[in-house]
């Protein structure tokens, strides 16, 4: 393990950093915020390559350890969107709210109630901008994108997400079992067996 445990965690999103923190809970996890850096411009054509250019964003400006993540939700039926859109799925300043409300809208243009779906997280760290050896992690978790938006936890598309094997949406989940279940646990876990 590594002696130094500060971890900058290349992300402003407060519910991801409130997750990465519960997961990494061995370490010391600063975001971006904390040293007033700003959002990289995710413009990569893959999970990967976002995370990657995040991580290389984060160690330039930090000079700390850093780990960055691109994640989203995947349909296969409405051609593998929001993918790496999904932040900003229904446009660039979109809330979570209006990110979901275009899902659903989607759903029911082809009516149907539900969709198979994935949410997927990759993981790249980097000790330095240029670190040749960057550990790269992915996790992912299948269910089921419903047009019944439901609960109070989680972010992003947690309300109408429902996990397989579960008769409740990600939202809807205690936080304890979802940093056991979800894609950024997945990611996380691999992402800390090849850490340490």
């Amino acid at each position: 393990m590594k002696k130094n445990k500060d971890i900058l965690f290349a992300t402003s999103n407060k519910g991801k950093i409130k997750e990465f923190k519960k997961i990494f809970k061995d370490y010391n996890l600063f975001s971006l915020s904390d040293f007033q850096i700003d959002d990289a411009i995710e413009d990569g054509n893959s999970f990967f390559e976002n995370a990657l250019i995040k991580a290389k964003h984060g160690a330039a400006y930090s000079n700390k350890y850093t780990i960055a993540d691109d994640s989203g939700l995947v349909i296969p039926e409405l051609n593998y969107e929001p993918g790496i859109y999904s932040a900003r799925y229904a446009g660039d300043a979109a809330s979570d709210l209006d990110n979901r409300n275009k899902v659903i809208k989607k759903i029911e243009s082809i009516s149907k109630q539900s969709l198979d779906a994935y949410y997927v997280c990759v993981l790249v760290g980097l000790r330095a901008n240029d670190d040749p050896m960057p550990i790269i992690s992915e996790g992912k978790i299948h269910g089921r994108v419903s047009i019944n938006s439901i609960g109070d936890g989680g972010f992003g598309y947690d309300k109408i997400f429902y996990p397989r094997g579960f008769d409740l949406s990600m939202a809807q989940i205690d936080s304890e079992t979802k940093n056991d279940i979800s894609h950024r646990a997945i990611a996380s876990k691999n992402f800390l067996l090849q850490f340490k």
